[in-house]
């Protein structure tokens, strides 16, 4: 279902509306509503923006053009069209599949994880069942997570080239109930992780919604001492004719995924409908070059940096800007929660070094936007921020920046760095040598 909704971005302090149609995912708008990056569905309708529609240089913006607005239509309607070329005649292979819950963390934790269970996948040569993006709204009614196909955020078929997947919804509904069905469904897990005996696979939110949503239940369990990171013939000790389906309650891989898991993004492309909408945003209100920046400065984030104590070399995705366990070089909070002082130099010098014309600020707390225009009005700069309806477009948008600064810390600004660098992009991260790249750290 769709729905006309005024959609508004801010260049320059003033509000501009992107007049267009909202997706509606089962009935429940897309919506940026919550502070969650990543997971921000939400059921209240948009808010209409009461600002005047000016865009930049005081220019008046006219509402979307009716062949714009079919080129958006067209590309919701190939998603579908789009997935069933995927697939296909769907035959059991015989080699066998895993399947797993992304149960660690949002968005961008579990794209981190995605690309290990996809390295693990390849090593043991057993085809990769996607799930769904677990979206989580503990802050907006109903409360309960929602579980959207793989395919809607990130193609399939680009990931085909590198070794056989197949969509979650696909696999239960034309392979299980031949293959995998009551006594078939046989949960894995590491003998610690058990409890008398049992994998404890629906043990709370977001277990049991996640398994429940397929309506998946388990007869049995296989307990084992391996790692994730085992040598791959280890794991081959589970035969696909005796263990056809490996399922875990988590993602089989480490986080952060490792270095070779990371080379992987080069097959992660944003579903065309994504896509097609930051092009149209870049095109609209960000004349090139531009800088885009990541902020993370909520109460959440602020929790995470009391975690660094001078000592600590690795914290959740610090190792994408040089720090972990191997470098033992100790996080400061800078780079965790880099001063205004910090931020705004940095922006500065690469807004001279690449005579940057656009600033693109995402964040899912404070923008800052005050303290950028002010510093930024005499080198006619462009201040962007915008409330998109998928924090994914926010990271499509990064990726595409002429240069891109990240948090160090942060799994959200990963995706970027990842995309980044197997695009042969720049990236550099607050409280880092702003002039030191990801590749010579």
């Amino acid at each position: 279902k769709n729905k006309w909704m005024d959609h508004a971005a801010y260049v320059n302090g003033n509000a501009v509306h992107e007049r267009g149609w909202i997706w509606r995912y089962r009935g429940v708008s897309v919506d940026r509503g919550g502070s969650m990056a990543g997971e921000r569905y939400s059921q209240a309708e948009p808010m209409r923006s009461q600002s005047v529609t000016v865009g930049m240089d005081g220019k008046i913006f006219c509402p979307t053009s009716i062949v714009s607005l079919f080129i958006v239509i067209f590309s919701l309607l190939t998603i579908t069209t789009a997935s069933d070329s995927v697939t296909g005649n769907i035959e059991w292979d015989e080699s066998g599949y895993i399947v797993y819950c992304p149960c660690m963390g949002r968005f961008g934790n579990q794209a981190d994880q995605f690309l290990g269970v996809l390295h693990f996948a390849k090593q043991l040569n057993r085809t990769l069942v996607l799930p769904p993006w677990i979206v989580y709204r503990h802050k907006q009614p109903p409360f309960t997570n929602l579980h959207v196909p793989f395919r809607d955020f990130i193609q399939v078929e680009p990931l085909l080239s590198y070794h056989r997947v197949l969509p979650m919804e696909e696999f239960m509904d034309r392979l299980s109930p031949e293959h995998w069905f009551g006594k078939h469904r046989v949960a894995y897990c590491h003998r610690q992780s058990a409890t008398f005996g049992e994998c404890n696979m629906k043990h709370g939110n977001p277990w049991k919604p996640f398994w429940d949503h397929f309506q998946i239940s388990f007869n049995s369990s296989v307990l084992h001492e391996l790692q994730y990171t085992s040598r791959h013939d280890t794991w081959n000790n589970f035969t696909s004719d005796d263990h056809p389906v490996l399922a875990f309650g988590g993602p089989p891989s480490g986080f952060p995924s490792k270095p070779e898991a990371h080379l992987l993004h080069r097959y992660v492309k944003w579903n065309v409908t994504i896509q097609n909408k930051v092009d149209h945003f870049i095109d609209d209100y960000l004349p090139r070059p531009f800088i885009g920046i990541h902020l993370r400065n909520g109460l959440d984030w602020v929790n995470v940096c009391n975690l660094i104590d001078g000592k600590n070399s690795e914290l959740m995705a610090s190792p994408q800007c040089g720090y972990d366990q191997r470098s033992q070089k100790p996080l400061t909070l800078q780079m965790c929660m880099p001063s205004n002082v910090t931020i705004l130099a940095q922006v500065l010098s690469i807004t001279k070094e690449i005579n940057a014309k656009s600033l693109y600020i995402a964040t899912d707390n404070n923008p800052m936007i005050e303290m950028f225009e002010r510093n930024l009005k005499e080198l006619n700069v462009n201040v962007v921020y915008q409330n998109p309806e998928l924090a994914q477009i926010d990271l499509a948008l990064l990726g595409q920046a002429d240069h891109f600064i990240g948090s160090c810390i942060s799994s959200f600004t990963a995706f970027v760095t990842r995309e980044r660098h197997v695009t042969g992009r720049r990236t550099t991260f607050f409280g880092v040598n702003s002039h030191q790249d990801r590749d010579e750290l």
